[in-house]
């Protein structure tokens, strides 16, 4: 069964002077947020988001649920899973990068087990696939484990 997915959102203005909001998402989870174009090129964003840092979510989220799933899959399912995306916008060229950075508690899995299916993950999460034509999505990835 396919899901639709909704957000809403307002500009007003011009790209440099103007400002929007995401005026709410279909789920109702958030909103609203303001952006504004210094809020996306800037490192200061005063509270205000970026079309970026929601990639960034979307993302870390995506590729937390394929990775889950495939160590389940596996016979070792993760106690616990953290994960970090870090997207590079750059003014005039776009998103040029992104980072995923996994974090996991997995019992029975060694660091190599960790790197493959956090690799197998990267490659096959939907967000992923969506954003090939990035130009670099790359997977900083780790096996941390608690006593």
């Amino acid at each position: 069964m396919a899901t639709e997915r909704t957000a809403d959102v307002t500009w007003k203005g011009s790209l440099l002077e103007g400002e929007g909001t995401i005026d709410r998402v279909g789920s109702e989870a958030f909103g609203p947020l303001d952006v504004t174009w210094a809020s996306r090129t800037e490192e200061k964003s005063g509270g205000k988001t970026s079309p970026e840092e929601l990639i960034a979510a979307a993302h870390a989220s995506c590729f937390s649920m394929a990775l889950a799933h495939g160590l389940a899959q596996a016979g070792t399912p993760a106690t616990e899973l953290k994960t970090t995306a870090t997207v590079t916008f750059v003014p005039g060229e776009g998103i040029t990068k992104i980072v995923l950075h996994a974090r996991g508690e997995v019992p029975g899995l060694d660091a190599e087990g960790f790197r493959a299916a956090a690799e197998t993950a990267k490659e096959n999460c939907p967000v992923s696939k969506a954003l090939a034509s990035v130009p670099e999505i790359e997977l900083d990835r780790r096996r941390s484990i608690r006593s």
